[in-house]
């Protein structure tokens, strides 16, 4: 394999396919998001040994609400509990964890979960692990624009700068690369002000089919790409 010479800052993942996956050996749809969160984990600690100092998951969209309620819960309930159980491991490894997304419709154990993650791995300073969860790009925005409407900043004074200091955690730098696994082409409301110069990766393979290789792969395909940022 050729030699990985630059990685992306901030990697973004749009974790497509769990369901298919499932479907497609004659699993519940259920395992599907089991055997992803598995791949996530790997991936994540294989991204960070390659350098990538910033990785945003795409986990549960403000759409997502709109499936059944039998895997919304589970979805919820999932998450809660791998917050609370990498928590360790993610402060041994040196691994900041955010949660990105609005926290208006959660259930409670999963804010609660939200807030031990934060502040116990606030002071990790290897990387950072961010996670979407009740997320959509457009609501950030809007969500960014209300705050700054709250401070009384006159309209001649909203730059695009200000708009990025109000996003859901401002430290956080736009995305180098976004891949999306399961053949789909598009963003799906992923982090649409971040990503706006990302460069674009869509694989074929569901996502927990994805594989450290498969990361890699991504990683050579980005060092080919000449990024212009619209110069």
């Amino acid at each position: 394999m050729q030699d990985i010479v630059s990685v992306p800052v901030h990697l973004g993942l749009i974790l497509d396919g769990n369901r298919r996956w499932a479907r497609e050996r004659g699993l519940p749809q259920l395992e599907g998001h089991a055997e992803g969160e598995r791949v996530l984990h790997d991936i994540v600690y294989h991204a960070v040994e390659r350098g990538v100092k910033y990785i945003t998951a795409y986990a549960f969209s403000t759409e997502n609400w709109s499936r059944s309620k039998k895997e919304v819960d589970y979805l919820m309930a999932q998450i809660t509990k791998a917050l609370a159980q990498y928590a360790d491991e993610l402060i041994e490894n040196g691994i900041r964890t955010v949660i990105l997304g609005s926290r208006e419709c959660l259930p409670k154990k999963a804010v609660k979960s939200i807030e031990d993650i934060e502040r116990r791995t606030a002071h990790g300073d290897r990387a950072t692990f961010a996670v979407c969860l009740n997320y959509g790009g457009q609501l950030e925005i809007a969500n960014a624009v209300r705050l700054i409407v709250e401070q009384g900043i006159k309209p001649e004074d909203i730059t695009p700068e200000l708009i990025t200091k109000n996003l859901y955690h401002a430290d956080l730098p736009p995305i180098d690369l976004v891949i999306r696994t399961s053949g789909e082409q598009r963003l799906s409301n992923f982090m649409l002000w971040r990503a706006a110069y990302s460069e674009l990766i869509f694989r074929e393979e569901y996502w927990p089919d994805f594989s450290v290789d498969s990361l890699d792969e991504c990683l050579v395909e980005y060092n080919k790409r000449q990024r212009r940022f619209g110069g």
